[in-house]
């Protein structure tokens, strides 16, 4: 799964990598750590104009619900079942890249994950990459707000992140510089579940061992 990220770079940084312009400067901002479960903004490009970097919500919410309640179950959505569950299936054609250059995830030392080690995954050298993403946009019958939101899809987990998220052992699928447009231009997306995969680098944490009692 992904639930924690990172995005650590400057705006002109961003900017440079994916060759498109931030809309709201105001809005972007760097963090060591983006917590799904606050649901935040964070910046991406959707298919419907890859020249520009919007900032939505992390937590998608179909355009049909009634509430933002279920946004707490769709941080990330499953590759293998993404046609079929009726949070995602809408926007299999409203695709988007998620910038990153870094998720965590916590390797569980015993079988109850009393005890666990934190590790930072990326491609290295701190590069920006771009989570596959899905996204909707969602009004609040209520008040009109206007929300946009998106998920993280996600597959089954290579051999690096099996050993690190070595209980659900999944992954986000990360795609490749060359992909990204694919992925923009709605290539079939069962081209993106694993075995595709890019080369990942891990780095631990020891000192960051949690116990939880």
């Amino acid at each position: 799964m992904c639930f924690h990220s990172k995005q650590t770079k400057l705006a002109l940084e961003v900017e440079n990598r994916f060759k498109a312009t931030i809309e709201k400067k105001e809005l972007f901002k760097s963090s060591m750590d983006i917590n799904g479960f606050d649901f935040g903004i964070n910046p991406v490009i959707t298919d419907e104009n890859p020249n520009l970097i919007k900032h939505f919500n992390w937590g998608l919410i179909p355009s049909w619900s009634k509430d933002e309640d279920i946004k707490k179950l769709t941080l990330n959505a499953r590759i293998e079942t993404i046609e079929e569950k009726p949070s995602f299936k809408n926007s299999i054609n409203k695709r988007c890249l998620v910038i990153a250059n870094g998720f965590y995830e916590w390797q569980w030392q015993d079988s109850k994950g009393k005890n666990k080690i934190k590790y930072e995954i990326g491609i290295g050298n701190e590069d920006l990459f771009a989570f596959a993403g899905i996204y909707s946009q969602w009004v609040n019958q209520i008040t009109g707000e206007i929300k946009d939101t998106y998920s993280i899809v996600t597959t089954q987990a290579n051999q690096l992140m099996a050993e690190i998220h070595n209980t659900k052992k999944r992954m986000p699928i990360i795609l490749k510089p060359e992909d990204e447009s694919k992925w923009l231009q709605h290539d079939p997306i069962s081209n993106f579940a694993y075995p595709y995969e890019v080369n990942l680098v891990a780095k631990a944490y020891p000192t960051d061992i949690i116990t939880l009692w």
